[in-house]
């Protein structure tokens, strides 16, 4: 639950154009072109791309948890700073 300080404003109304997530891009190589690559999980790297990878077939991942590419913790730890100026403003958390 947040606490809102001063006054909101925003507009109401409809998304102009509803059906521009539905059209079909083609083929790969034009979804390529705006940037959009496809997304490879950590598992089916070598281990030189992410500490995930290697291995032979589907084996676990090796280690006591789950880390980014770069070796740091992926799950469980906290991102936020500490001392955050809108900590104030929150009065419960989500979960």
């Amino acid at each position: 639950i947040y606490v809102c300080v001063g006054r909101y404003q925003a507009n109401v109304s409809l998304v102009p154009n509803i059906r521009v997530n539905q059209k079909s891009m083609g083929r790969d190589g034009s979804k390529c072109w705006l940037g959009k690559h496809p997304v490879l999980r950590g598992v089916v790297m070598n281990p030189l791309d992410h500490p995930h990878g290697g291995g032979e077939g589907k084996v676990p991942i090796g280690r006591k948890k789950t880390t980014t590419p770069w070796g740091y913790p992926a799950l469980g730890r906290t991102t936020r700073k500490r001392k955050k100026y809108s900590d104030s403003f929150i009065l419960r958390r989500r979960k």
